[in-house]
């Protein structure tokens, strides 16, 4: 039989489902009264999970470095959003808060549909935590085999690679994008600093390009 629970924290409002069969999570994930409503699925758990102002402000940022800096960087990626991943055999799905291909976008670059089943995962998720889920989102993106999570919580960004063991490792740089170091783009989420986002992401782009193609400019002049 399946239980109910009800949570609202810091403005985010959750309910936590037990006994749920995989028919029952689809038909849920599939009705358009609840595409709005992010969902995690893990063998018979489902949480439903309405997003917050601060969740949203702060996703919305994490994705725009991201995009900013590999526009400034010239590194082809694409985007799919808050995409559905889910795998009936594994029993396990959710949706990202951000999601992207980069060391995989030549496998996916011609696609408008991707299949897990015959695609790689996304090489990179992004998952911010306003409140604390229910259900372990890392393990499900572990089973799904995302390579790389960046994670922003109260104490801050952290980014995670999927080791061989199946388990998240914490790691100061991005295995994606391996010149950069996550924890730098902490600053910019300061909430007074992001408050005019037009200003804010200009700050933004300058700082990756004097740290980052300042120097690149440099060592090219080294070698004439």
């Amino acid at each position: 039989m399946a239980t109910v629970e009800k949570v609202l924290l810091r403005g985010e409002r959750r309910i936590v489902l037990s006994g749920i069969s995989w028919e029952m999570y689809e038909q849920l994930r599939e009705n358009e009264d609840n595409w709005h409503v992010h969902m995690a699925y893990d063998r018979g758990t489902l949480e439903l999970m309405s997003p917050s102002s601060s969740h949203e402000i702060i996703k919305k940022l994490l994705a725009r470095m991201f995009e900013s800096f590999t526009e400034e960087m010239g590194i082809p990626q694409r985007s799919l959003g808050s995409t559905t991943w889910k795998s009936q055999e594994l029993a396990k799905g959710l949706e990202a808060d951000e999601c992207y291909y980069i060391l995989n976008h030549h496998r996916v670059r011609s696609r408008m549909e991707v299949d897990l089943s015959v695609d790689p995962p996304p090489d990179l998720a992004i998952e911010t935590e306003v409140s604390r889920g229910a259900v372990q989102k890392l393990r499900i993106y572990a089973a799904l085999g995302v390579p790389e999570i960046w994670r922003w919580r109260k104490k801050g960004l952290a980014a995670y690679s999927l080791g061989a063991d199946g388990k998240y490792v914490e790691r100061d740089f991005s295995l994606n994008l391996p010149m950069l170091r996550v924890k730098d783009l902490e600053p910019f989420l300061e909430f007074e600093l992001a408050a005019d986002e037009t200003a804010w992401i200009r700050k933004f782009r300058g700082w990756v390009r004097e740290r980052f193609m300042a120097d690149a400019g440099e060592s090219g002049k080294g070698g004439l």
